[in-house]
């Protein structure tokens, strides 16, 4: 039986998903009790009653933070998808070999009537299903942006009036927010941190390694090998 055809533990086989999954609720968890004990300063030194955890979870000040940071994160595997099918850099595993650059042929891609027995059942397909499924990592990593994004404008802007009318001062409304710079600073400061991640990896797995990880090169690997995993 090949390797790929094996079969472990429901917890090995998906400890990668879990490991981060758990991670990543612990990290929210954390956020929660911090942002909350942060937002309770703020208001004491404004001379304002603090609410209480479960208030603040519920917030718009809470979802405006969380969703911030969900949609950048997706702004970056979207576009990291997507420029990766035309884009590539000489020497790292993040990118594909060099003569493979544009979408490939039906052949390397194992779809139609190059599809195998395990392939997908849409990969079979012809048409529409065939268009859709090809590109359905990028499509949803882009609507869960959108959706993370607009989330994030509807959270943004129900946090800015509420610091609006502490101050004493007239709300503003949803399409009035976009164009604050509240929103953008918020915004673009997740947006160019992700950004510069994506471009710090591509470059710098050129040149180092990590033993034993599919994001590096086999330790031994010329610096000028492309699209290799370890």
């Amino acid at each position: 039986m090949s390797p790929e055809r094996e079969r472990g533990s429901f917890w090995r086989d998906n400890s990668l998903t879990l490991a981060f999954g758990a991670a990543f609720l612990l990290v929210l968890v954390g956020q929660a009790f911090a942002g909350h004990a942060e937002f309770n300063d703020q208001l004491a030194i404004e001379g304002l009653q603090t609410i209480s955890l479960g208030e603040y979870v519920t917030s718009s000040d809470f979802a405006v933070d969380v969703t911030e940071n969900w949609q950048s994160e997706f702004l970056q595997f979207f576009l990291f998808v997507f420029g990766t099918v035309w884009l590539v850099q000489r020497g790292s595993p993040e990118s594909k070999e060099l003569h493979k650059i544009g979408v490939e042929s039906d052949r390397d891609q194992r779809i139609g009537d190059h599809a195998t027995a395990d392939s997908p059942p849409w990969a079979r397909k012809k048409g529409w299903r065939r268009r859709v499924y090809s590109r359905s990592l990028g499509l949803v990593m882009g609507g869960l942006f959108l959706l993370a994004w607009t989330a994030q404008s509807i959270a943004g802007v129900a946090a800015y009036n509420e610091q609006q009318l502490r101050r004493l001062q007239e709300p503003v409304g949803w399409g009035t927010y976009l164009v604050q710079p509240d929103f953008w600073d918020r915004t673009l400061q997740n947006w160019q941190s992700e950004l510069l991640a994506v471009a710090a990896m591509v470059i710098l797995s050129v040149y180092l390694r990590q033993r034993g990880s599919p994001e590096s090169k086999p330790v031994g690997s010329a610096h000028g090998s492309t699209g290799v995993e370890g």
